[in-house]
């Protein structure tokens, strides 16, 4: 038998102790591999997303929820602004570009974005197939929403009110979508979307526009209003056809997000609706909007600009501080780990020196015998190491089908990070120090006390 057999023999015999130290080190692993997959997926799609937006300006409330909104599809948008509110900012200027958004809607939980052909573009999304919306209720689908849904050109859905998929939210029957494109995968938040025009989410919600034609929804060549549907002339619309939920009240416009139990009756008071959108995206086109544009629009005006790279900063920030005391509390079972391993091989060494002291006799080298125990340490350490990477790629990938927030936050269990080595090398290391000490005893071993102890 060669020392590496020895080595495992020894192992078996003490299994459960084998199995415990493996069990405690693979638990340290997985939990540094976990937090390191989280952060730093995290920071990579934040980055990646926000990407050349420089402002986001929208409803007043919190910044940070502004962002997540509007730039990660996130969280609940914080209102409603004006649609004047494009042009003043497309007239400034030191913004090069501004990008609307009009959100509110959903279909099986992936978002329907009102916006531009510029939204896509910014993200550097290319068709697969089809084409990009032409007209009213045309839409373009991401890549994970095709994937995910099975959709195809030409299919036609019915989009849902609110921002996630509830079986109870009312839907638009009223006014179907039709698939007419299919986005590439662009590793972006377009991915995850349902892209169509700003008048595609007015007409749903049965606000009157300025550009409002005849709608061939059909594709038939006729305007295609259902029944009690408004009508896109000059006519007054009136609401009390538009019944989309059982109680009798209008739906919300496009972008407003619910409310807890609040109801907007837009027939009380013959309240007329107002196109409005939820979000601009903007970018600046000199340094020196940096310095103006946040501050002017804060203080001097009804809506809100949050800074993306400030919020997001933040935001890290505070994650950090829990991922860091999780953390140490990893490396802290790292090292009970190790201690463990060290107190079994030596506890081991205690009832093997007679075997050891036999080895010498019969022409092992002390090298052999000290390469043997840092040899167990080591094998220890590496099953441990290899069965938590393992078992932390396991739980992303778990977490991941059940709680879709995670995906959409960039958490992909496939992707392995550099830094995963470096905590394997850490796990071996401990593992090769756990043994010094015993092989370090068996190296300095005087053969002829040894046989004499073990009688």
């Amino acid at each position: 038998m060669t020392f590496f057999g020895l080595s495992f023999a020894y192992l078996r015999d003490r299994g459960l102790n084998t199995v415990l130290n493996i069990a405690l080190l693979a638990l340290a692993v997985a939990t540094l591999v976990i937090l390191l997959l989280f952060a730093r997926q995290l920071e990579t799609r934040f980055d990646r997303d926000a990407q050349g937006i420089d402002l986001v300006v929208g409803a007043k409330g919190s910044p940070l929820q502004l962002i997540l909104s509007s730039i990660y599809q996130a969280d609940v948008p914080t209102g409603n602004i004006p649609l004047s509110s494009v042009e003043v900012l497309r007239e400034n200027p030191s913004v090069s570009k501004v990008i609307p958004l009009a959100q509110g809607d959903n279909f099986r939980g992936y978002r329907i974005v009102g916006t531009e052909p510029a939204y896509p573009e910014h993200y550097g999304a290319t068709l697969a197939e089809g084409r990009l919306w032409a007209k009213t209720a045309e839409v373009v689908i991401g890549a994970d929403v095709a994937n995910a849904l099975g959709m195809a050109l030409g299919q036609r859905f019915v989009g849902s009110h609110g921002m996630s998929d509830d079986a109870a939210a009312q839907g638009h029957d009223h006014a179907p979508f039709i698939v007419t494109g299919i986005l590439k995968p662009s590793g972006s938040v377009v991915d995850r979307l349902i892209l169509t025009s700003i008048e595609s989410v007015w007409d749903v919600h049965g606000i009157a526009h300025g550009d409002e034609d005849d709608h061939d929804h059909d594709g038939d060549g006729k305007p295609d209003h259902a029944p009690g549907e408004h009508d896109h002339g000059d006519e007054d619309h009136d609401h009390e056809d538009h019944d989309h939920d059982s109680d009798g009240k209008q739906d919300h416009a496009a972008g407003e997000h619910d409310h807890g139990d609040e109801d907007h009756d837009h027939e009380a008071g013959g309240q007329k609706l107002d196109p409005e959108v939820t979000s601009l995206l903007v970018s600046y086109g000199s340094p020196l909007a940096a310095v103006q544009l946040p501050g002017f629009i804060n203080r001097q005006t009804n809506l809100q600009a949050a800074v993306p790279a400030v919020e997001i900063t933040r935001l890290l920030q505070l994650v950090g501080l829990g991922l860091d005391a999780v953390r140490a509390l990893a490396v802290l079972l790292m090292l009970t780990a190790g201690l463990s391993i060290f107190v079994a091989l030596y506890t081991a060494l205690r009832q093997r020196e007679g075997d050891m002291a036999m080895l010498r006799v019969i022409g092992a080298s002390r090298a052999s015998i000290f390469g043997q125990m840092i040899f167990e340490g080591v094998a220890l350490a590496a099953a441990g190491a290899i069965l938590g990477v393992l078992l932390g790629h396991g739980v992303i990938a778990l977490a991941a089908a059940n709680f879709r927030q995670l995906t959409e936050l960039g958490l992909d269990a496939a992707h392995f990070e550099v830094g995963e080595v470096w905590i394997v090398a850490g796990a071996l290391a401990i593992g090769a120090l756990a043994a010094l000490l015993p092989a370090v005893r068996v190296f300095r071993a005087d053969i002829a006390d040894t046989l004499t102890n073990s009688r």
